[in-house]
């Protein structure tokens, strides 16, 4: 029987040619900013971006975190779509790393505008926290990897502008959505106060995100992750791993995105399936007759391993361990009702 992990992205172990840049990564004291494979990954990832600076962390947590951190005050308020990974999923993090509220929108499938943004930022008075920051999700995980395009970011941008607002991006999944609207990551910097690129979804690196901002920030950013114990040694080693994945992995994202869309026109002919939200990328979400459990479990079986996101939701992300054939015998499952 065929095994197949359709989890999450994060499940992928690293490929012959990323384990070899990584046993020949040139290290130091990262602490000191002496590992010189860190400081490339952080310069490299900056320049793709536009942005002036960055700075390596262990996880997209610890980097949206330390943004969130930078960029407001105590008794602050934050503005998010409801289903945000910020919110959901970073262990109440936004309260206690920085004492800040959050004001949770109904997007569609986790897209913001500015017209739903702009009547939730506060007026200036004491009886209302200070709204400081808006952050948005690129791709939406809750929204089954759909994607914000440039033209829907510039104007949510201008508003932040307007209204004395920082911008951060949770860019989770930033190149799946780059390589499904076409738009150039350079011009990201135009439009964001700061960005997280996760390394370890998509692009299949081990360990790690980049925190990108000005330098200026980064430098702060250097103390709060100091102080979140975030600060890592000869680490340059997961670095590598890092660069190598921005080299060679980005491009190859188009393959997940093609069986993402296999498995939704399968899955849409299913009996058991009861809808299948867009698959604009590499995460396919779809409300099954039976409850979540019962199939997955009926999956499990089968050698398929998925995760639930609700009661009758089910989420198959795709990346670069699922082949063509693993592709097709998911296909096989599905097109017999489980």
């Amino acid at each position: 029987m065929m095994t197949v992990d359709l989890r999450s992205d994060t499940v992928t172990k690293p490929t012959a040619g990323m384990l070899e840049a990584m046993f020949n990564a040139k290290v130091g004291d990262d602490v000191f900013g002496e590992d010189e494979t860190i400081n490339e990954l952080e310069q490299k990832a900056a320049a793709i971006f536009g942005m002036e600076a960055g700075i390596y962390c262990p996880s997209g947590t610890m980097t949206n975190q330390i943004a969130i951190k930078c960029f407001t005050q105590p008794m602050d308020e934050l503005i998010a779509d409801q289903t945000a990974h910020v919110y959901r999923y970073e262990g109440g993090g936004i309260a206690f790393n920085s004492g800040v509220s959050a004001r949770l929108l109904n997007g569609y499938r986790g897209i913001l505008t500015p017209e739903m943004i702009e009547p939730e930022i506060n007026a200036e008075n004491i009886h209302y926290p200070h709204t400081s920051l808006v952050v948005l999700e690129n791709t939406v995980n809750k929204g089954g990897g759909s994607c914000y395009t440039l033209d829907q970011i510039k104007p949510i941008a201008a508003l932040c502008k307007e209204k004395g607002l920082k911008l951060h991006l949770d860019g989770a999944r930033i190149f799946n959505a780059l390589t499904y609207t076409g738009d150039k990551a350079v011009d990201y910097g135009k439009y964001f106060d700061g960005i997280s690129v996760c390394l370890s979804k998509g692009l299949g690196a081990p360990v790690g995100s980049v925190l990108l901002a000005d330098k200026d920030t980064i430098k702060y950013a250097r103390r709060i992750r100091k102080v979140f114990g975030g600060g890592m040694r000869q680490a340059g080693f997961l670095a590598a791993a890092g660069i190598y994945a921005l080299d060679h992995h980005v491009e190859r994202l188009k393959i997940d995105h093609a069986h993402s869309q296999i498995l939704a026109e399968a899955l849409g002919r299913s009996s058991a399936v009861t809808n299948v939200l867009p698959a604009e990328t590499n995460i396919v979400l779809f409300d099954t007759v039976e409850p979540a459990d019962a199939v997955l479990a009926k999956l499990a079986e089968q050698g398929i391993q998925a995760m639930s996101t609700d009661k009758h939701r089910i989420r198959f992300v795709l990346h670069l361990d699922v082949h063509p054939e693993q592709v097709e015998y998911v296909v096989k499952v599905v097109s017999g009702g489980f």
